[in-house]
């Protein structure tokens, strides 16, 4: 059975940081480019960030580039996605997601992802 599982979500103040997790399982997970996305009531599901599941190549939407930075950790089937800086804009449930090979590099379109998590909810208080 194929899972992710986000994890490491939660409420804070605006100039806090929080450091999501992303544990996959039921899959080889090397090769697979990973993708955290987020989404906010009425509004398209957005792509944050990537990592590339073969060359380590990495993909920021211009709102976090400078604040969040993602890693993997391919021993332990997790993503990581360091967020810091962060504002009520940055609001949302993230969402992990992995895009099967052979297609390791990144995409920022949400359609292309073949695995999904169910979501972690990011709250940043003004």
């Amino acid at each position: 059975e194929v899972q992710l599982v986000e994890s490491g979500g939660g409420l804070v103040q605006t100039g806090g940081s929080l450091r999501l997790s992303c544990a996959a399982s039921g899959f080889t997970f090397d090769g697979f480019a990973i993708g955290w996305f987020r989404q906010v009531p009425g509004k398209e599901r957005e792509g944050v960030s990537c990592v590339s599941g073969k060359d380590n190549g990495t993909y920021y939407s211009d709102s976090v580039k400078g604040r969040f930075t993602i890693s993997r950790d391919n021993a332990k089937k997790t993503v990581y996605l360091q967020m810091n800086s962060l504002t009520p804009e940055d609001t949302a449930i993230y969402y992990c997601a992995a895009d099967s090979p052979p297609y390791y590099y990144c995409s920022k379109y949400w359609f292309e992802y073949d695995y999904w998590g169910q979501g972690t909810q990011v709250t940043v208080s003004s």
